[in-house]
């Protein structure tokens, strides 16, 4: 086979060169390694290895919401992992296609797992903000802490009862919404967020979450 001489992470196996660079498969052809490696905080090495997870599970080099959640719930045998995946696909999908390339799944990852606070916090906002409003209504925090409790299931501990995730959200709600006027707005999340240092760190770890 010959090798192509253009620089591009989809080449990380021999048997795609020809494919990825000839443009012969009729699937979405993401950018070269180069530029995701300037755009991304991640490695040229961590972007080949995460590419090659991509495409195994999406050969087509795209995702719709349903493949989402069946690869989702690979990563939590143990709960019910559709409904947050729901909520996390909206955050990342493409608002004309209702799908994810490589590229914007691997932006959204960088900026969650590796960027700034304000960076995590609007991704946290935008997962809660389930109709995009801008705000976050006890309702919609409800539906996503439900999502949170049915992705762990057994894995919960101590274990969870039915009424968990509306005590859990009434007993933050108040204290996040400090003008009550029923919404959350990103200002109060992060007030919120910084009067409390162990929520500031667990932010470090959304990566595991997302």
């Amino acid at each position: 086979m010959k090798r192509c001489n253009v620089e591009c992470y989809s080449c990380v196996a021999e048997e795609e060169c020809e494919e990825a660079c000839t443009g012969s498969a009729a699937r979405h052809r993401p950018e070269a390694l180069s530029a995701l490696a300037e755009s991304t905080r991640f490695t040229r090495h961590e972007i080949k290895l995460m590419y090659r997870g991509f495409k195994q599970e999406c050969p087509t080099g795209v995702v719709d919401e349903e493949a989402f959640k069946n690869i989702f719930s690979q990563f939590f045998p143990l709960g019910d992992a559709s409904s947050y995946a729901h909520f996390v696909f909206k955050t990342i999908k493409h608002k004309q296609s209702g799908k994810i390339n490589f590229e914007e799944f691997l932006d959204i990852l960088s900026r969650v797992a590796r960027g700034s606070i304000q960076e995590k916090l609007s991704w946290v906002f935008a997962l809660y903000d389930v109709d995009g409003d801008g705000r976050i209504s006890r309702a919609e925090m409800l539906s996503v802490v439900r999502a949170i409790y049915e992705l762990m299931g057994r894995a919960a501990a101590p274990p969870v009862h039915a009424a968990a995730p509306e005590d859990h959200v009434d007993r933050i709600f108040h204290l996040i919404d400090t003008n009550a006027d029923g919404v959350v707005t990103p200002d109060e999340l992060a007030r919120w967020c910084s009067r409390d240092p162990a929520l500031l760190s667990s932010l470090d770890t959304l990566d595991t979450v997302l």
